[in-house]
């Protein structure tokens, strides 16, 4: 009687919880910006939408299924099913607090799954490692396909430096040099002096996180899968920003190396924010507006883009947590 109780009240909690959610990412909008969204998704052409929200919901499920592999080592294999859900999950709550959803999905699997939780944090780590590898690569090759544009975005940029008022451009140039050279050498002294610092200890962490992560991909048996899905889950990132070009008159025309530029960019903004709420319109704004799109315009498809993949994960992501204690029901029969 006493665990159906705790059963009931977890349940209960984190649903409050995901409601909780739905109202803080709508509260957290100034009223222009809600303005803005509402407009954006109003003249929408929904015909492109939908695919754009079918290809997200796939990058989901190969998100899930990469997890999985990663676990196979461990000698752990979950059900799809519950490692979408607790994934879902996870992205609902880093919504609000960022990292908390990567406790979430472990907690969540791990009670479902009746695994160790302090074993699936080491595999959140090795995700999270790989892709920010990915990231990295991924940003090579949007400045290497568009080397001319972006070229003559810098090129303009130095120029407008060049023609501000006051000091010479040679001197510019000097001083920019030798800042370059102060950071480089004042952060080597900074790790020398300070490594127990606790900002210097997470970076060091962080680092060899990458290169641990390199060595478990290795361990694979099923490598090819595992760079499948990841090929996967970038490309259809991108497919779902070219499509959603498509659902508006002014960004029709853009070519998919805009896409790439946006989504290197855009990514940056959840990180600033959780879910990159208001600051990934911005982003977007601003990648666009290389590419001469007007700010308005480039606002508003970052909205319709933020509104369909946080609705996504808000939608699904209480359906998951609704529906996964009743996915496993059988199971909590069956042990009890």
């Amino acid at each position: 009687m006493q665990k159906r109780i705790l059963s009931i009240f977890q349940y209960a909690f984190f649903l409050g919880g995901g409601l909780f959610l739905v109202w803080w990412q709508l509260k957290s909008m100034t009223p222009a910006d809600q303005t803005e969204f509402y407009a954006a998704l109003q003249h929408a052409n929904y015909w492109y939408i939908i695919p754009v929200a079918l290809l997200s919901i796939l990058s989901h499920v190969s998100r899930s299924m990469r997890w999985k592999l990663l676990m196979e080592p461990l000698g752990y294999h979950p059900s799809l099913k519950n490692v979408f859900s607790v994934t879902m999950i996870g992205y609902l709550a880093n919504a609000a607090i960022p990292r908390l959803g990567e406790i979430l999905k472990c907690t969540f699997l791990a009670k479902y799954e009746k695994l160790s939780s302090d074993k699936l944090v080491g595999t959140i780590i090795v995700e999270r490692s790989f892709d920010f590898f990915c990231y990295l690569v991924f940003i090579g090759i949007t400045v290497l396909i568009q080397i001319n544009k972006v070229s003559a975005f810098v090129e303009q940029q130095l120029q407008n430096i060049a023609n501000a008022p006051g000091i010479p451009i040679w001197a510019k140039g000097l001083l920019l040099f030798l800042f370059i050279v102060f950071v480089v050498w004042a952060v080597r002294l900074l790790f020398k002096k300070f490594p127990q610092n606790k900002a210097i200890v997470s970076i060091n962490q962080f680092l060899k996180g990458i290169g641990e992560g390199f060595r478990s991909v290795k361990k694979l048996k099923k490598q090819r899968a595992f760079f499948f899905h990841t090929v996967f889950i970038w490309t259809m990132y991108l497919m779902e920003i070219y499509l959603a070009f498509l659902a508006m008159n002014g960004t029709s025309h853009l070519p998919i190396e805009a896409a790439c530029s946006v989504l290197s960019l855009a990514t940056l903004s959840m990180i600033a924010t959780p879910g990159g709420i208001g600051t990934f319109p911005i982003f977007v704004m601003e990648t666009l507006l290389i590419y001469g799109i007007a700010a308005p315009l480039g606002k508003a498809f970052g909205w319709v883009i933020w509104g369909v993949s946080t609705g996504l994960i808000i939608l699904i992501g209480l359906f998951c947590l609704l529906a996964i204690p009743y996915l496993n029901r059988k199971a909590d029969h069956q042990v009890s």
